[in-house]
């Protein structure tokens, strides 16, 4: 590799322990000059976000994730009392529990089962997974993160007959979110069945009178923790959402504050030189042609940073992938981001990386401490750990070779300070990438979108059920029922749906194959 190119492009940032390279990454000399207005606007926006801006004009909405790690820098005296107010009853309510003045049936909460989905789970299993420590952690954390029953049961069953010793975390900006409720019903029943009362094992995360706050107060739950509307939901994990689970396994959630603030400070530099977020969002612009051309492909060489890349898939995906930009204008914005960890990832699907189709731009995580401990060697002189990191070298060099382009970022280990500061990393350079691109990286109409398509499954659903219940001795095809129910552009839906009661005893509905499949016939078993 070019040795002159990687002075000039790798850029170290040593008074926060991190180096940023995007030397192998191909853009001219005068990339970055060309860039500088777009850049100095994308400063700008970001001055006026974390001074308050309105950024949701629709929702009338402000974005304040950004005083979550510095109240003092909030609009108004309310927000920054609110912030500091949450976190010190965040910091006492986890020394309560740690220390038996709050308890659950059993005795002392060694448990916690945390039901959220999106921005209300990814965040918290990130922080779990990047510094929990098994065998020193206060409580031991379990997710419920889908409305998957099977899912449900599996987590269930891991924690055994132990329900009197599991608080139960159910996370929900609105209340209303289905996955969550309906985990949070399943996850009742199971304390039910157990002779034990929910309410007094259960704390609730949420908007200020919404439908699961109003839940929470009426049946007396434990605690309640708010969530702001200035807080998206993939923007979260450093509100009560990541910081209620993290202070309640034990992690010191001070330090992770501490670390995303150090970075806020110097990606809040208006010096491209000097900003690693900004030199990022650059990076990504280069790298997709600012069309979102190339795909992310993230590979974090430490098992502790394996769901890093989950993380990042909603906080870039769902902040950058728009349909029109701040104009109105159609663009069909956005970066597909993947990934899993190295060395892993060399076994699956680096082969394709290096001599398949390229359409991706990679990113490596390189983390320079291996272990606390001393490390044995595996041959003379070499380690596991010299091992792990000569493949990501190796690895970045064989994709260089077949010219894959690629960004190398080195923190020194894994920390409460480090995981902070790469949250807080990323966290701007999407907001910056957006002001690149003109979107509004604060909204999310498709995921709205998705859930009233869901809902309008399930209404179809309930309406095949009366219409089967009401006629028992009728077999209905797909095709039968899609004409009774006046819905003949919805067969294939009906065909799917009907499938799917079958499939379950507890609808009472009969599945008779037929050939072809679409004759199959469905009618309701009357016992």
């Amino acid at each position: 590799m070019n040795w002159e190119r990687y002075k000039k492009y790798n850029f170290p940032f040593p008074e926060i322990g991190l180096a940023l390279d995007i030397s192998r990454l191909n853009f001219p000399d005068s990339f970055f000059d060309e860039m500088e207005p777009k850049l100095k606007e994308a400063f700008e926006s970001m001055r006026k976000l974390e001074e308050g801006a309105i950024a949701n004009p629709d929702e009338d909405r402000m974005v304040g994730h950004y005083w979550l790690r510095n109240a003092e820098l909030a609009p108004t005296a309310e927000i920054t009392d609110d912030i500091n107010e949450t976190k010190n009853n965040i910091l006492n309510f986890a020394e309560q529990i740690h220390f038996g003045k709050i308890r659950g049936a059993g005795g002392l909460f060694k448990n916690i089962l945390v039901i959220g989905i999106g921005g209300s789970a990814l965040g918290p299993q990130f922080i779990a997974k990047a510094l929990g420590r098994p065998g020193i952690d206060r409580c031991h954390i379990h997710f419920f993160d889908n409305t998957d029953p099977d899912g449900m049961d599996y987590v269930l069953a891991k924690l055994g007959g132990h329900l009197s010793e599991t608080l139960c975390i159910v996370i929900s900006k609105s209340g209303g979110t289905k996955e969550t409720r309906n985990g949070m019903l399943e996850a009742k029943a199971a304390y039910k069945r157990a002779g034990l009362d929910f309410s007094s094992h259960a704390v609730a995360i949420t908007g200020r009178n919404s439908e699961l706050d109003q839940t929470a107060v009426s049946e007396g739950w434990i605690e309640r923790f708010p969530m702001w509307d200035w807080v998206g939901g993939r923007t979260s994990v450093l509100a009560a959402v990541g910081l209620v689970p993290a202070a309640l396994q034990g992690i010191d959630v001070e330090q992770i504050l501490a670390g995303a603030r150090a970075m806020d400070n110097i990606t809040r530099l208006p010096d491209r030189d000097k900003n690693p977020a900004a030199l990022l969002a650059l990076s990504w612009y280069y790298a997709t042609d600012g069309i979102g051309r190339k795909d992310m492909v993230v590979l974090p060489y430490k098992d502790r940073l394996l769901l890093f890349s989950r993380y990042l898939q909603q906080l870039i995906m769902e902040s950058l992938g728009k349909e029109f930009d701040l104009k109105g204008n159609l663009v069909n914005q956005g970066i597909a981001v993947y990934g899993n960890k190295g060395s892993t990832d060399q076994h699956a699907y680096v082969q394709q990386l290096r001599e398949g189709v390229s359409n991706f731009f990679a990113t490596f995580i390189e983390v320079l401490l291996d272990r606390e401990a001393e490390s044995l060697e595996v041959e003379e002189g070499l380690t596991s750990g010299d091992y792990l990191h000569g493949f990501l070298l190796g690895t970045r060099d064989a994709l260089s070779e077949k010219d894959r382009e690629s960004i190398t970022i080195t923190i020194e280990e894994i920390s409460t300070h480090t995981i902070g500061m790469l949250i807080a990393l990323y966290e701007r350079a999407v907001g910056f990438y957006a002001s690149l691109i003109q979107v509004n990286a604060y909204h999310q109409p498709g995921v709205e979108a998705g859930k009233e398509a869901a809902t309008s499954a399930l209404q179809l659903k309930e309406a095949i059920i009366r219409q089967i219940r009401a006629f028992p001795d009728t077999s209905f095809t797909a095709e039968s029922m899609a004409t009774s129910l006046e819905k003949p552009n919805e067969t294939e839906r009906i065909y799917k749906l009907l499938k799917h009661l079958a499939a379950n005893p507890d609808k009472e509905i009969y599945l008779k194959i037929a050939a072809p499949w679409y004759e199959s016939t469905f009618q309701h078993l009357v016992r």
